[in-house]
């Protein structure tokens, strides 16, 4: 496994992990999280947690299914880097409850949707004669 992809895993194991725990504090304690709680455990648990997985599990796995190599690496360099500095930046607009901040990690974060869909909409095409 690329040692991308294997971040893109153990990062969303971490988040999954922060996720819970903010979920558990929240419930044990309410109000000792500042900001919008809900918002933050569900975007760490999907964008963090899930979307991670799927990353790291899609980089590797579709090439292979497909026959060909991923079409950039270079293009799933930065999603790693976009995707996980949008992520802390969302979370510090909801901790602090300044919208700007949340915009700006959001578009860091769709970023790298955005070139992943690329990437792997590239390297899964159809090529050769049974096209």
């Amino acid at each position: 496994m690329h040692k991308r992809n294997r971040w893109f895993v153990s990062i969303g194991l971490i988040y999954g992990l922060l996720g819970g725990l903010v979920a558990l504090t929240h419930l044990t304690m309410p109000g000792l999280i500042p900001g919008n709680v809900p918002r933050i455990h569900g975007h760490i648990m999907l964008l963090g947690f899930i979307l991670m997985m799927i990353y790291g599990v899609a980089l590797h796995v579709l090439p292979r299914f497909s026959g060909q190599a991923l079409y950039s690496e270079r293009m799933a360099n930065w999603q790693l880097y976009l995707a996980n500095a949008g992520l802390p930046v969302m979370i510090a607009g909801w901790l602090s409850m300044l919208n700007w901040l949340v915009l700006a990690g959001g578009v860091l974060v769709y970023a790298g949707i955005a070139l992943f869909a690329v990437n792997i909409g590239l390297t899964v095409r159809p090529k050769g004669p049974w096209k």
